[in-house]
């Protein structure tokens, strides 16, 4: 019986690992909208966008993957047997990082702060290689799941720097 305690008990910690990135981009989501009384499809498609510039179906394949990936390697480094001080600095960098990813869509969607949310994404893209280097050192899978991330992440800076252009 205690076995299927600590069972139900880990499976919650993994459902809440995985639903906390999601709520938090999909707050985010939200509360841009709310800012800038304009859905996000909307504002995406009135921007002038450059020929490498995805389709606004492609954000909502892939953030969704991208938040379920960061839950997975936030859990897998919470459940480690490494040090509590390693733990604790991986945590720092990971709701540091969803704090900056939070922030990024309020600056570019909900203000339409396009430069600030290019420097914002910048620092956004330091401190997720500083999560994954910490992650690393917890567990490399971990620190391998948020690999998509920082491409994707990447990618979309460069993207924020030629909307912004653009856009002027």
């Amino acid at each position: 019986m205690k076995y299927l305690i600590i069972s139900v008990k880990e499976i919650k910690k993994f459902i809440i690992c995985v639903l906390i990135p999601i709520l938090i981009g999909y707050l985010s989501f939200l509360i841009s909208t709310l800012i800038s009384q304009t859905s996000f499809e909307i504002q995406y498609l009135q921007l002038i966008k450059p020929d490498f510039a995805p389709s606004s179906d492609v954000f909502q394949i892939v953030w969704p993957i991208l938040y379920v990936l960061m839950g997975i390697s936030y859990y897998i480094v919470i459940k480690s047997q490494k040090s509590t001080q390693k733990i604790k600095e991986a945590s720092f960098f990971y709701y540091l990082q969803l704090a900056l990813n939070f922030l990024w869509s309020v600056l570019f969607f909900g203000f339409n702060l396009r430069f600030v949310a290019l420097v914002e994404i910048f620092i956004l893209m330091l401190i997720l290689m500083a999560m994954i280097y910490t992650f690393f050192n917890v567990n490399v899978k971990a620190a391998l799941l948020n690999v998509p991330y920082l491409i994707w992440i990447t990618y979309a800076m460069v993207l924020n720097y030629f909307i912004w252009i653009l856009n002027k």
